[in-house]
């Protein structure tokens, strides 16, 4: 959790000239949307802190940090070195027969030491796994209702750093979710904060692409597989778009992340052909499987933190604690925990 907070005070210091308390100031408006939202993950934000031993004011300000990352690089329109790549495949396309759910987590670089595998058996909800920041309520993850999220952040002219219910406050109420409809429903309600396309998949069968804008209901993009597969970067695909994407002014490498992906899948779809996918290198070192560019400045490189394929029939996870082209993936045991 430490380095968690060390790494964000410098890097917000970098990109938006602003000292911790500044920071912190500037998340504390989140903190009514999420209460509206939700009172249960201001909670959870306020449990966090205590067994951490650190103020909740920072672990406040480490949930908005999409919003203060991506609001001041989205008025600057310049790199960011978050570029996710997402896979959903269903049954029909999977040599198993079960729906799976890949990503590969792209993020700075000090996020090699601050990634946690997260395991939660809330009270009031179905219990959940989720790959996670140190701090931050969830990222990508499934829960034992089969439900599964896989997710990038997006980039428009529409984030302004207004305050809004915050992405990760997004993310942890769709893994609160028992159903695909219901996750859509979570990702409805309330006003969110950020641009983001979350890749819900489940064991039933169902997959689906849900690219956000900052905004309410009417703010959504629903996207559905092809040929039994969805892929998805770190800019909008939705025809009915109609805003400035500066995804793809900041992420250049999205659309080939994307092409990449969408070329090298092939059905019958194994849970290897997937690792083989997400280890591609194709573009580097801005591939699907990324490495910092040295020729950038240290807070614009880029590396995947964490590899994921998650086969939600049998609530099973397979997890790479780094590049997959060097980390070995390793096999999560969950099957008591999300039985």
């Amino acid at each position: 959790m430490q380095r968690s907070i060390e790494a964000y005070r410098d890097l917000f210091a970098y990109l938006t000239g602003w000292d911790w308390p500044h920071v912190l100031a500037e998340a504390r408006p989140f903190e009514e949307p999420i209460a509206d939202y939700d009172p249960r993950w201001l909670e959870e934000i306020e449990g966090i802190a205590e067994g951490a031993g650190v103020p909740v004011e920072d672990v406040l300000a480490l949930n908005v940090r999409t919003e203060v990352v991506y609001a001041a690089k989205a008025r600057q329109a310049t790199r960011l070195a978050g570029a996710c790549t997402a896979i959903a495949v269903l049954p029909e396309a999977s040599a198993s027969g079960e729906t799976l759910l890949a990503q590969n987590w792209d993020w700075y670089p000090h996020s090699l030491d601050t990634v946690v595998v997260l395991e939660a058996r809330p009270d009031d909800g179905p219990a959940f796994v989720t790959v996670v920041e140190a701090g931050l309520l969830a990222k990508a993850g499934m829960n034992a209702a089969g439900l599964g999220l896989a997710t990038n952040a997006l980039a428009t002219d529409a984030v302004s750093g207004r305050p809004g219910v915050p992405y990760h406050v997004v993310l942890r109420a769709i893994l609160g979710c028992e159903t695909i409809s219901a996750a859509l429903a979570a990702i409805q309600r309330g006003i969110r904060a950020s641009s983001a396309s979350y890749v819900l998949a489940h064991s039933d069968g169902l997959a689906v692409c849900v690219e956000a804008l900052p905004g309410g209901f009417s703010d959504l993009h629903l996207l559905f597989p092809e040929d039994g597969t969805i892929a998805h970067s770190n800019h909008f695909l939705a025809p009915a778009f109609s805003r400035k994407d500066v995804s793809l002014w900041a992420m250049p490498d999205s659309p080939f992340r994307l092409d990449r992906a969408r070329r090298l899948l092939e059905s019958p779809v194994l849970v290897e052909d997937l690792q083989r996918v997400l280890a591609d290198h194709a573009n580097a070192p801005n591939a699907i499987c990324c490495h910092p560019d040295e020729s950038l400045p240290e807070y614009e490189r880029g590396v995947t933190a964490a590899s994921i394929v998650m086969e939600l029939d049998s609530r099973t996870m397979v997890l790479a604690d780094g590049p997959p082209c060097t980390t070995p993936y390793r096999r999560l045991e969950l099957g008591e925990l999300l039985a």
